[in-house]
């Protein structure tokens, strides 16, 4: 792809980071020759050259997406396929498959879609999940499971940390999945492997033996306490908090009804206060990173919807930090660093004093080639 691609020109400014994170915050200009970035000068860059003003910036980073998975379920790899080229058309141009039904592999480095860096399949419990959705195995089972699902992925593993028991009846309630031992031998075997693991949970019951076994990554964390934040923050452990996914907590409120009274209780409560509860992380130092939950009830290539929620809470630089360049250091990837590919978006404006800049650019560049 890079091989025909022009010289792109950008006049910039380039934004690349936090200055208090001792990196390099802001760029004057730089070109991209062969699919790749450069803040020298092309000695001779031909006459297809092409200029292109703007604030630019890396390109999205969706931490929590599933392409796999449509607003019925489960899809085909054809469908995953439309989903991951409408994830780059939206700017998100590096994915994190938070669990996935099928083998994505096929879609690692589509040229007109993200990056995408695979997770494997869900683990969790027999009915402690939704169906059809993850491997379900027995709580002893987990180390293992954990281990094949390693080698599956791109160095990430994602478990279901907690769920509805519906076995405790009129008191069913989010519990944990797995025993504080089974966690961390699971979490020894993927850091043995060389991969990291991720872990849904809704509860604060489920926090503390996760930040024990040494987990890498949180998805939704709506019950960390104090205790917790100010833990996950000491150990760089960030979450990814899916507020558009929380909004919805009040509609699963309801449909428990009165069934399932002490679980609605929980959700209402998370929802309410979702956006202090989000506030209060940040404040308390946490690494807050953007995840959209793409797929089921949360609609595919709309990040800007979820970087919106997040400014509801905290600062709008935080959110551009936590959606492209902080994102894409936790995961080891190119932050417009010399000779990084480049894959950067081209805004009007400075998307730090309004997020919805990230949903109006004027370029979307995938290795140096300007997607339509």
């Amino acid at each position: 792809m890079s091989a025909g691609s022009p010289v792109l020109h950008l006049t910039g400014p380039l934004l690349v980071g936090d200055a208090e994170a001792g990196h390099s915050e802001v760029r004057p200009e730089a070109w991209v020759v062969g699919g790749r970035l450069t803040y020298t000068r092309p000695v001779s860059p031909g006459a297809d050259m092409q200029t292109v003003p703007g604030w630019v910036i890396p390109g999205l980073v969706d931490m929590h997406c599933h392409v796999s998975i449509g607003p019925d379920g489960p899809v085909d790899l054809a469908a995953a396929r439309t989903y991951a080229k409408a994830e780059a058309r939206a700017g998100v141009l590096l994915a994190r498959d938070a669990g996935s039904t099928l083998n994505l592999e096929s879609l690692r480095d589509l040229p007109d879609g993200p990056r995408l860096i695979r997770s494997g399949r869900f683990i969790a419990r027999h009915k402690r999940y939704l169906p059809g959705l993850a491997v379900t195995i027995e709580p002893h089972e987990l180390p293992a499971e954990v281990g094949r699902q390693a080698a599956r992925g791109d160095g990430w593993v994602k478990i279901v940390a907690d769920w509805i028991d519906r076995d405790l009846g009129d008191a069913a309630t989010l519990t944990p999945l797995w025993e504080p031992h089974q966690l961390r031998e699971a979490l020894a075997v993927a850091h043995a492997a060389g991969a990291r693991v991720t872990a849904h949970t809704f509860s604060e019951e489920a926090i503390t033996p996760l930040l024990d076994a040494g987990i890498d990554s949180i998805e939704h964390g709506t019950g960390m306490t104090a205790e917790h934040a100010a833990r996950a923050a000491a150990a760089g452990v960030p979450v990814v908090p899916t507020l558009r996914q929380v909004g919805n907590f009040a509609a699963f409120a309801a449909q428990a009804g009165s069934k399932y009274p002490v679980y609605a209780a929980t959700m209402t409560r998370m929802h309410a206060r979702r956006y202090t509860h989000v506030r209060e992380l940040f404040e308390a130092g946490v690494t807050l990173l953007l995840g959209s939950d793409g797929g089921t009830s949360i609609t595919h290539a709309e990040p800007v919807r979820e970087a919106l929620e997040m400014a509801q809470a905290i600062p709008a630089a935080d959110v551009v930090a936590g959606a492209t360049w902080r994102a894409r250091r936790f995961l080891g990837a190119g932050v417009l660093d010399e000779g990084d590919p480049a894959d950067l978006l081209v805004l009007d404006a400075d998307p730090r004093l309004d997020v919805s800049e990230l949903g109006r650019p004027r370029a979307i560049v995938r290795s140096g080639m300007r997607l339509a």
